[in-house]
Formats: C-alpha cells, structure tokens, sequence
C-alpha cells in the first residue's frame, strides 16, 4: 500500500472500500491490528507528541479522515482518496459486519450513552453479533483497566472500537495491544456519541464543502476553539513551510 509523509505524518493512500477488503482479510486472526485515523489535529499532535506519531507510525493502517489532510497533500502535489470518517461509515462497517457474521464490541462514552448506542446497532442491525460494550470513564492504567481488557477477551470481538478521543485512546490501544484478544482494533473517537444521538453530525453539504470543522466549532467552541482556530492556520503553515522546503513530499 503507498503512503505519503505529510509533516513527516504517515498517511496510507486508501479508501473506504479498501479498508473494508483489508478489514475483512484481518478480523480472524486475532492479532489486534491497529487501523488509526489521521486528520488535522492529528497531524498537530504528531508533530510535539513523539509517543503519538510512533503509534501512527507503527499503526497495520493509517487513513484519511479530513478534508484539511487531502488539502495539505494536494498542497503537495499528491493525491488522496476521499476520506473515510467513521461517524459516517461506521453503519457501512457494521452492515458489513452483520453481513459476514462478525462481532462488534463497543468501548468507550458514558454507560448510559454506549448502552443507547448498542441499543441502536441492535435494532438497526437486528443480525448483528454484538459482542459487548463497555464505557470509557475507568482508569485507563493499572488494576481497572486491566479488568476492562479481561472483558473484552472474553468477548472476543472481530473488530473492537475504542472511543476516548485522541490521543488518549491511542495511548491505551498501545498499551493493551498485545494483551488483547480482537481481530482489527479502531480509534473511534466521538463515534459512540454519535451513534446514540448525544451528538449531531455535520448536515452534509457542510461536511461535502470541507466545512464540518466549522459546525462542529458552532457546536462546542468552548472545546474546539483551539483545535480549529489556532490549529488548522498552523497546519497551513507548517505545509506551505515544507513546500518551500522540498517543493513536494
């Protein structure tokens, strides 16, 4: 698979149908294979956050997940494919899933909320071999996190979301990866939210014109303000810099 370095951040060159050929291809073998997504404060964080960009680096698959990342390559003077945003493909993914007889095990958000979200898969995907879920709110080192793995293995899923926000949920997949038992392992962010409802996804014509980081500043500028306002003019920067530098990648 190719992949491109942008602010010496890997990025694989590969798209939604892809990453489901390859997804399927690793489900059974139980090796935990980390698939991490990359966007615009990923690419932030990389680049003052060592531990972070190792874990991308030594991730089985690196995708797109923003638009700012296609930009910063076409910037470039490369291409990618559209990008894959799980909170959008995670019906795709888990119709698959049901489709082949595969597990699912939801971790992460409040009880309440992932408990809503199994709900939803549940009636939505009637079929669907929901392994378990477990909220996000445990000590993510020691003796309770440590609980936490045990239930996952005994639950054995073929594909495990983990949803703590970045990089706190790439920190602990690290962590735990060779002590977990899951076919593909995925970071899945805010995903869990948006399943149950909690959060509200971009309309797409805001999503389609690059504009979901915009929405979602309207929907949480206390949390956001710097990830957006400070970080994606920073981004640009920083890529206009390694042009000048290298007149490509």
């Amino acid at each position: 698979m190719d992949e491109l370095r942008l602010l010496d951040v890997r990025v694989d060159q590969i798209d939604g149908p892809g990453l489901e050929r390859s997804i399927l291809s690793n489900v059974g073998n139980r090796s935990s294979r980390l698939y991490a997504y990359i966007n615009v404060h990923a690419v932030n964080l990389a680049r003052h956050d060592r531990r972070f960009r190792e874990i991308i680096d030594g991730a089985y698959v690196v995708y797109c997940d923003g638009e700012g990342v296609r930009l910063g390559a076409r910037m470039l003077g490369r291409r990618l494919p559209p990008r894959t945003v799980l909170t959008y493909w995670v019906w795709n993914l888990c119709a698959l899933m049901e489709k082949k007889g595969l597990s699912v095990f939801l971790l992460g958000a409040r009880e309440p909320v992932v408990s809503k979200a199994a709900a939803v898969l549940r009636e939505r995907y009637p079929h669907l071999k929901l392994a378990g879920w477990h909220h996000g709110f445990f000590e993510k080192q020691g003796e309770e996190s440590r609980k936490v793995v045990e239930v996952i293995n005994r639950a054995s899923p073929d594909l495990l979301f983990v949803g703590f926000g970045m990089p706190l949920q790439e920190y602990w997949i690290q962590e735990n990866l060779g002590s977990l038992r899951a076919g593909v392992v995925l970071p899945a962010g805010s995903m869990i939210e948006y399943i149950a409802g909690e959060k509200k996804l971009t309309p797409a014509w805001m999503a389609n014109s690059g504009l979901e980081w915009f929405y979602r500043l309207l929907r949480e500028p206390r949390r956001l303000w710097k990830r957006y306002l400070l970080g994606n003019p920073l981004f640009i920067l920083r890529v206009v810099g390694q042009r000048i530098r290298f007149g490509r990648i």
